[in-house]
């Protein structure tokens, strides 16, 4: 069971994806963070004490990806679950490639998430 501490941060474009993660990560005992895009993110991760990212693949004006790399090349260590509506042998690669801690296909059991959690969480946390 998390600790009140522990903090999840959501990156996706669409609003009811935003809300219904928020919720379900709250019922878990989670605090959420929500972020509309990949942009509004970055603003706030030298601060953001998030002990993982839950990102979508395809956000409004660049991709999970774009993010992921931004992040590494400024330092940072978030573990990351990547999620997508579309999920494939390439797509399933390309989260390999960009040190990708889970993936999941949109919609997605709330069990799922939940064991990428504390499987990411075994391995422990950490962002510069």
């Amino acid at each position: 069971m998390p600790i009140e501490s522990d903090v999840i941060a959501v990156i996706d474009d669409d609003p009811m994806m935003r809300i219904a993660l928020k919720g379900l990560l709250s019922a878990f005992g989670y605090t959420v963070e929500i972020y509309a895009s990949g942009e509004a993110f970055l603003q706030v991760a030298a601060t953001c004490n998030a002990l993982c990212l839950l990102v979508d693949v395809h956000l409004g004006s660049g991709s999970g990806f774009d993010l992921a790399r931004q992040l590494a090349v400024a330092g940072f260590k978030f573990p990351i679950i990547f999620m997508t509506e579309r999920a494939d042998a390439e797509m399933a690669q390309r989260v390999i490639e960009a040190g990708g801690v889970g993936f999941l296909q949109k919609p997605f059991a709330g069990h799922l998430l939940m064991e990428i959690l504390r499987r990411s969480k075994a391995g422990g946390s950490s962002h510069s």
